[in-house]
């Protein structure tokens, strides 16, 4: 199955994240399919960037979100 889940790029305790399009299976920090978003939740407020077109895309093919992922996209307005 293919999910849309974040992905940490961030330093130690410093931490920023990727919204990616990967398999399930796949480590959290490990291959991706597609990059389509950043969230980066040390600004005030946190900062939520996504691609919305490819966000829909990407449903549309069956990809699932993740839990917190469906709270950033209903923050972003989707």
């Amino acid at each position: 199955m293919v999910k849309i889940r974040l992905t940490r790029i961030g330093a130690h305790k410093r931490p920023f994240y990727r919204v990616v399009v990967a398999d399930s299976r796949a480590r959290r920090d490990g291959p991706f399919i597609e990059i389509i978003g950043t969230y980066d939740p040390l600004k005030n407020p946190s900062e939520v960037k996504l691609d919305q077109e490819k966000v829909k895309l990407w449903m549309q093919r069956g990809a699932q979100p993740t839990h917190i992922v469906k709270k950033l996209l209903q923050r972003a307005g989707m």
